[in-house]
């Protein structure tokens, strides 16, 4: 009974949004943002965002056998940047965090990753634990499962450097497009979460045309 709740809720593409909104929420209140503080513009894009990137993920994977598998891998990485969050939040003041990403503003994207990774290494951490935790969490959700449907190590790790670089990305540029150049924790934080939703639609894009194109030489080569 367990896991047919975790495979219909973590696994399942109907409600892993929901899932996915909530985690943001609980992001954002741990960081100690007020319903008067919030920037609703910033929220709405970052909602649209993992929204719209979990919509792209069924239209490139769609589920099988009840199961998503990006999709538990997307749930388990935002539930371990929480919980990672949680934890730099306990070893630093939120001001401190503030100063810490206003100081990040502008630097180029090699130098701003360096520093999230090391002002934040809790989040980063947790991320990419979640991400890897997928592989035996697909495994205990569908014992039966084949190779396509349960992930590999390379490739959830690909999927995790994609979401850490979609993570930086969305912290340097969605949350300016919101706030107008303001660059607050608040503001990273929803660019990192919608950015890293996308980075891992352009993963499975990437590993799912891969395959498509093996097969598709593998045929010609068969008719040849």
């Amino acid at each position: 009974m367990t896991t047919t709740l975790l495979r219909s809720s973590i696994g399942s593409q109907k409600h892993t949004p929901l899932l996915l909104l909530a985690m943001v929420s609980v992001a954002y209140w741990l960081v100690g943002t007020s319903l008067a503080d919030i920037d609703w513009a910033l929220l709405a894009l970052t909602w649209a965002m993992v929204i719209s990137g979990c919509i792209a993920l069924v239209a490139i994977r769609p589920q099988r056998a009840g199961l998503s598998p990006p999709h538990v891998m997307l749930t388990l990485g935002f539930g371990g940047m929480v919980v990672g969050l949680s934890w730099d939040v306990m070893q630093k003041t939120v001001p401190l965090l503030e100063d810490l990403c206003a100081a990040t503003d502008g630097l180029p994207f090699g130098a701003a990753l360096q520093a999230h990774l090391m002002f934040l290494p809790g989040m980063h951490a947790g991320m990419i634990a979640g991400g890897l935790a997928a592989i035996p969490g697909l495994r205990i959700l569908r014992p039966d499962c084949g190779r396509y449907l349960c992930a590999v190590f390379a490739q959830n790790l690909m999927c995790s450097a994609w979401m850490l670089i979609g993570m930086t990305a969305g912290a340097l540029w969605l949350s300016r497009i919101a706030t107008g150049g303001s660059y607050g924790l608040t503001e990273m934080l929803g660019g990192m979460f919608a950015g890293m939703t996308w980075g891992m639609v352009i993963s499975v894009a990437l590993y799912r045309g891969y395959f498509v194109l093996k097969d598709r030489r593998a045929g010609a080569t068969g008719r040849a």
